[in-house]
C-alpha cells in the first residue's frame, strides 16, 4: 500500500513515515501543500494523510482541489484545531476522516486501515495468482487456502510482485517501492527479503510461483524455462 504523506514538520513527517514503513507502507513525503498537490495528481496513492497547516497552500485548499478535479483518493486530515466548526470544514471539503494532534501512531494508523477498507479505488478487494492470495484490507495471505505469516517488508514486496502479475520486476523497483530509495547496498537486502518469502509462499507446494530472472529481477506467476528458483 501506498502512502503520501503531506506534513512540514520535518520531525513528525520522519516518525509517521518510520512507523508506517514498519507496518508495511510505501510512504512518499511533501512538505508543501504545492507539492502535495502535485504528487496526489501525478501518482496513486491508496490513501493520503495531510496537514491541514502547510507553508504556501494549506491542507483545505489541496483538499478541495484535488476532489474539484476528481480525485477521489481517501483523505485523512490531521490539524491541531479541535473545534466542531474546524472538523465539519475539513470533512465538507472532501477529507474522509479527520485526527486531532497530538495523537498516538496507533491510532492514526488504525483510522489508515479504515479508510483503506473502505476504499475501493482502483484496486481489487483480493488479489489472486494461481492459489495465492493477499487481501489488502485485511493483510492476509494465504496459500492453497492456508494463512501465511509475513513481515511488513516481505508483504509489501509481495503485494507489489502481485500487483504486476506476469511482469518481471526489477529489483531497484521494488528497493523504490518498498524501501522508498534504490542503491547497490538495497539490491543485496531485496535478495534477502525475496528469498525469506519465497520459502513462506513456495515452499512444499510442488508449484513455485516467485521467480528469479537472472539478471534482471523477479516474476510472480507461473514458471517459464529462463526463470530459476
Amino acid at each position: 500500500m501506498r502512502v503520501l504523506l503531506v506534513e512540514d514538520d520535518r520531525k513528525a513527517a520522519r516518525l509517521l513515515t518510520r512507523g508506517l514503513q514498519e507496518e508495511g507502507f510505501v510512504v512518499d513525503v511533501a512538505s508543501t501543500g504545492e507539492e502535495g498537490e502535485e504528487r496526489a495528481t501525478v501518482n496513486e496513492y491508496d490513501v493520503i494523510v495531510l496537514d491541514w497547516l502547510l507553508p504556501g497552500k494549506d491542507g483545505l485548499a489541496v483538499c478541495r482541489t484535488l476532489r474539484a478535479s476528481g480525485n477521489s483518493i481517501p483523505i485523512l486530515m490531521l490539524t491541531a484545531r479541535d473545534s466542531v466548526v474546524d472538523r465539519v470544514s475539513g470533512l465538507k471539503t472532501g477529507a474522509d476522516d479527520y485526527l486531532t494532534k497530538p495523537f498516538a501512531f496507533a491510532e492514526l494508523l488504525a483510522r489508515v486501515r479504515a479508510l483503506l477498507r473502505r476504499s475501493r479505488v482502483a484496486h481489487p478487494s483480493v488479489l489472486r495468482v494461481a492459489d495465492l492470495t493477499l487481501d489488502p484490507a485485511t493483510r492476509r495471505v494465504a496459500r492453497a487456502g492456508l494463512s501465511v505469516t509475513l513481515t511488513p517488508r516481505e508483504y509489501a514486496i509481495l503485494e507489489v510482485l502481485m500487483r504486476a502479475s506476469g511482469e518481471v520486476v526489477s529489483r531497484t523497483r521494488l528497493a523504490e517501492r518498498v524501501w522508498d530509495e534504490a542503491s547497490d547496498v538495497l539490491d543485496n537486502l531485496v535478495d534477502a527479503h525475496v528469498s525469506h518469502l519465497r520459502k513462506k509462499i513456495d515452499r512444499g507446494t510442488g508449484r513455485p510461483l516467485l521467480h528469479t530472472v537472472r539478471g534482471v529481477g523477479y516474476r510472480l506467476g507461473p514458471a517459464t524455462l529462463d526463470e530459476a528458483p
